[in-house]
């Protein structure tokens, strides 16, 4: 199902937590082409607080009593992982444009399962919300890679840090929520699938939850024997901070350094850090849900897909193993890549358009 051109895409956003209720807000004061018709959330007075950023938006307790109250277009997955496949596979069923936040799912059996529900229709539906191939400087990295411009690529040191996690927050959920972007950008700027997964566990930072062992390290290995060496620190209290630095036969490249004004005074000198996702990648959320939005329109996606999806999850899964046991684990890919996600209609690459 898509939009008459001359309509907007009918949006449904499933899961009114901080993203959910985020991208209400932005499809309503930033994105051309699209309403929010719809959002769903079993808690009410969340739900309730997301719509009102998006007038004549109803509210449900679940998909379903949304499919049956309103017209639909399309579907913005904003739930927990674990929760994605119970909306994916009914949206599917109804041929309707999707946009599902990381990860597809928790699990590759589950991502296996909406792969087989997907490849029953015309042409890929479902986009994954790996927004880090929208910004620029991932775009650029990717770029100096493939230019051979510094010889190889050798090794990445990537740095992911979140100021504080909530009481829920588990130890998977370091590989499956957080890592999980990672998993999915190094193959973007590398060029090639990872072929293993290794967890190491420094000292515990106090400040974490009681029972959350972090940070910790995790080590991706490609194909070519290039290494992603990944600091997953979700308690560090100053802010939110992703950044990588490439090293090159004859070079490094660093990127998400913020930009900004730097400040001396009283003997110090500092520099303002984000205090969550939303102003780090907020540009690149803006530039995938309006390409997202657009190629629905089309009757296409414009981004990664379910088989990257599926991808991410495979090696999520051998992340996780990982660090239950300490060991390096050989990631096993059940398939080979579908001529269906080859079709016209699949757009892996998120490259900004000329």
């Amino acid at each position: 199902m898509t939009a008459s051109p001359s309509e907007n895409l009918r949006v449904a956003v499933v899961g009114a937590g901080m993203m959910g209720a985020d991208h209400v807000a932005r499809i309503t004061s930033t994105i051309s082409g699209a309403e929010v018709v719809a959002v769903v959330d079993p808690d009410t007075a969340r739900a309730t607080a997301a719509a009102a950023t998006a007038p004549g938006a109803i509210t449900a307790v679940d998909f379903e009593e949304a499919l049956g109250t309103t017209e639909i277009d399309a579907v913005i997955v904003a739930t927990p992982g674990f929760l994605h496949e119970a909306v994916l596979l009914p949206a599917l069923d109804r041929g309707l444009a999707i946009l599902c936040e990381k990860p597809l799912t928790t699990d590759e059996a589950a991502s296996l399962r909406v792969l087989e529900a997907e490849q029953r229709l015309g042409r890929p539906h479902i986009q994954v919300g790996f927004m880090r191939r929208f910004d620029r400087g991932y775009q650029d990295l990717r770029a100096l890679v493939a230019s051979g411009e510094h010889g190889a690529l050798l090794a990445l040191h990537c740095a992911h840090r979140n100021a504080t996690t909530p009481p829920s927050y588990s130890e998977e959920m370091l590989i499956l929520d957080s890592v999980i972007h990672e998993i999915d950008v190094v193959p973007f700027v590398v060029g090639e699938p990872i072929v293993a997964v290794e967890v190491k566990k420094p000292r515990r930072n106090s400040l974490a939850p009681e029972g959350l062992p972090e940070p910790q390290i995790v080590i991706l290995e490609t194909v070519s024997g290039t290494m992603a060496i990944v600091e997953i620190n979700v308690n560090v209290q100053f802010g939110y901070q992703v950044t990588t630095d490439a090293v090159f036969e004859s070079g490094v490249a660093s990127i998400g350094r913020e930009s900004g004004i730097d400040v001396t005074t009283g003997g110090r000198t500092g520099r303002a850090v984000p205090p969550t996702f939303k102003e780090r990648f907020g540009a690149a959320y803006d530039t995938q849900v309006q390409r997202w939005v657009d190629a629905a329109r089309r009757g296409t996606i414009d981004g990664p897909s379910a088989w990257d999806g599926y991808l991410a999850s495979v090696v999520a899964t051998a992340g996780v193993a990982a660090q239950k046991t300490g060991r390096r684990v050989e990631v096993e890919y059940a398939l080979a890549k579908p001529a269906f996600y080859d079709l016209p209609g699949a757009v892996a690459p998120a490259l900004e358009r000329a």
